[in-house]
């Protein structure tokens, strides 16, 4: 997933449950058949947002593996290269560690 994808997804988010909240506060103050049918578009509104946020999920679970395995062959076809890179990613932390106590 792209950043701007994962942007685009948390924002319809944020929108869906913002939109929720509100029905839910109208419903809370409606009474009838109107507090039924806000109550209802909330819970719709929320199973949407609980959906889009599974396939988000599930989409940088799949980019995650894929990086994964992207490093597990990068790693077996260049073992050394990538033991200098440990070490010196390994270093600068110590430095930053050691300069900031």
């Amino acid at each position: 997933m792209t950043k701007s994808a994962y942007k685009t997804v948390r924002n319809d988010m944020k929108t869906l449950v913002k939109d929720a909240q509100e029905l839910f506060r109208e419903a809370a103050t409606a009474t009838g058949d109107k507090a039924d049918e806000l109550r209802s578009k909330g819970l719709t509104m929320l199973e949407a947002a609980v959906e889009a946020a599974q396939n988000a999920q599930a989409v940088a679970i799949e980019k995650g593996k894929e990086v994964a395995a992207r490093t597990d062959d990068y790693v077996h076809e260049n073992p050394w290269r990538a033991v200098a890179i440990s070490a010196g990613v390994g270093l600068l932390v110590g430095l930053v560690i050691g300069r900031s106590k």
